[in-house]
């Protein structure tokens, strides 16, 4: 039990002098909402995980698919390219 006490005292030890060195843990209101803010990356990877489906089968298993969209006409104004 001596040797738990001793790393007990030595951890404590250690924290205080962080403290005097980082100050005190910050400590917010847990009760706040959290605020999310949104950058341009993240803007990017929202318009990038668009282009998937998820689809699950009967096992739960989830697999996400490339939506397929309509290739661009090659058709010019005056007729077929």
């Amino acid at each position: 039990m001596a040797g738990k006490a001793d790393f007990l005292r030595r951890f404590m030890s250690m924290t205080e002098k962080t403290r005097n060195v980082w100050g005190p843990a910050d400590r917010g209101d847990a009760e706040a909402p959290v605020v999310h803010k949104h950058d341009d990356y993240e803007a990017a990877s929202e318009a990038e995980l668009a282009e998937f489906e998820i689809e699950r089968d009967e096992e739960g298993h989830a697999y996400a698919h490339r939506k397929h969209h309509e290739p661009p006409s090659t058709e010019t104004a005056g007729g077929t390219a």
